[in-house]
């Protein structure tokens, strides 16, 4: 997952990049609902975890458009081929850490490996937040206590350009089931349209199970 270098001289967002770099409040975020009535219908036949299944969606739409997986740190500027996910995982005390999953194309792949990982974490792992704005690797929470119509999330600072996802609570629709999830962007590297590229995707991959 070695970036790719920009160069600033050639690329057509380069004056959108330094436009949005200068705000003091330079992220957006997007809610939109999920159809995850396959997703429930895998669980009830098969056991399917809901939240790791929901992790290789999600993760489907993070890895769609290059400009979800672009990361600058100042005036350097990279593009991964693919991006990790770090999920909050619960912990029996009430609280979280964070988890490092290799998001793979392949669902059972995935699966298998996050499940592993995820475990990994709950016996013990540190908390271990990632520090660095270059890295290959997007924020993802899920939020199963509200069936929200928005969200935002804590940010360190405007420079911050790590997308953050976030799902909420699955709830009956007509003769199946949605939830609402959000994606918060740098709007520096990505626009609503890449905001849509990743509902698009997300779905997509909802509507293989």
């Amino acid at each position: 997952m070695t970036g790719r270098p920009v160069d600033l001289a050639t690329w057509p967002r380069a004056e959108t990049f330094r436009f949005f770099r200068a705000f003091e409040r330079p992220h957006f975020s997007v809610t939109a609902r999920l159809d995850v009535s396959r997703l429930m219908a895998a669980k009830a036949d098969s056991g399917t975890s809901l939240f790791r299944a929901c992790l290789w969606a999600l993760g489907a739409g993070l890895n769609a458009a290059p400009e979800l997986r672009t990361r600058f740190r100042g005036d350097t500027i990279v593009v991964h081929d693919r991006v990790a996910l770090s999920p909050t995982v619960s912990m029996p005390d009430g609280g979280f850490r964070f988890a490092y999953l290799p998001w793979l194309p392949d669902w059972p792949a995935f699966d298998c490996e996050a499940e592993r990982l995820i475990s990994a974490v709950r016996a013990g792992g540190a908390l271990d937040p990632n520090t660095d704005p270059l890295a290959p690797v997007a924020y993802l929470s899920c939020m199963p206590w509200v069936d929200f119509t928005a969200l935002t999330n804590a940010l360190p600072g405007a420079a911050d350009c790590v997308p953050r996802v976030a799902w909420g609570r699955i709830v009956p629709k007509d003769d199946g089931f949605d939830m609402a999830a959000a994606i918060e962007l740098h709007h520096a590297v990505a626009d609503g349209r890449h905001a849509g590229t990743f509902f698009e995707a997300a779905a997509a991959a909802l509507g293989e199970f």
